[in-house]
């Protein structure tokens, strides 16, 4: 069974068809890495499949749920990263992995998700309140909610955004484990290639509405095998040749 599955995705703000017919499979293990230029479209194709936009053509199956059908199971079967500025100010980092623990049916906060917090030097925090947290603290504790129970597919959008070296570090680490180890898939939207182009094992190419190109594991192994180029390089090479704007 495919960890996702996104057929004719079609979102539109207005008369601005941003995802313009997206496909796009996912099976276990898989760490992908959603590339393209800002505005390119990342953060709404993420939305679509995680539920929280309802694109108007198309179809999204997590782990063999249908979104629009049985919306539920499918968020049961997603770890989707929660937005830092959505975070409760007045609970503590534990009273939130708490509620989620419970969400996923988990009698308490995994040890895993323990052993991340250690790992990404979030432990002294977990019982203060979130009001009192950071930026990069509270980008600490989304990416904890996330990855809670280690579902089987975990999106993450620019995760890396705001973390320490060693925390950014302990994070790839952690995900390159969970596909290898728990077999979860990871799909992490960045336009940061270098944060990506040594663990990933997939890279898509998002531009103009639509997935026009996909690298995969034997292509990735060719371009680090070359020392004279790199996925950035091959990355601004797609660009030029699909004739991507420049933006400000």
């Amino acid at each position: 069974m495919s960890a996702l599955e996104i057929a004719g995705l079609v979102h539109a703000y207005g008369p601005q068809r941003v995802l313009d017919g997206v496909d796009l499979v996912l099976q276990p293990g898989e760490f992908t890495a959603l590339i393209g230029p800002n505005g390119s479209g990342k953060t709404t194709l993420l939305r679509c499949l995680a539920g929280i936009l309802q694109p108007q053509q198309g179809r999204v199956a997590i782990a063999g749920a249908e979104m629009g059908l049985n919306a539920l199971t499918a968020k049961q079967r997603l770890g989707f990263a929660v937005d830092p500025t959505l975070l409760p100010m007045l609970l503590t980092g534990r009273q939130c992995l708490e509620l989620f623990a419970g969400a996923r049916g988990l009698g308490q906060i995994p040890a895993a998700t323990l052993d991340l917090a250690e790992a990404l030097a979030f432990s002294r925090w977990l019982d203060q309140e979130v009001q009192a947290y950071s930026l990069g603290t509270r980008q600490k504790l989304g990416i904890l909610l996330g990855l809670i129970g280690e579902p089987p597919l975990i999106v993450l959008d620019e995760p890396m955004n705001g973390l320490d070296p060693l925390s950014a570090f302990a994070l790839k680490q952690h995900l390159v484990r969970l596909t290898r180890e728990q077999g979860c898939a990871v799909l992490l939207a960045t336009h940061a290639l270098e944060v990506a182009e040594r663990f990933i094992s997939r890279c898509v190419l998002l531009l103009g509405g639509k997935l026009v190109r996909d690298w995969d594991s034997a292509a990735l192994a060719a371009i680090r095998r070359d020392p004279g180029t790199s996925l950035e390089q091959v990355m601004v090479e797609a660009l030029q040749r699909f004739g991507a704007p420049r933006t400000d």
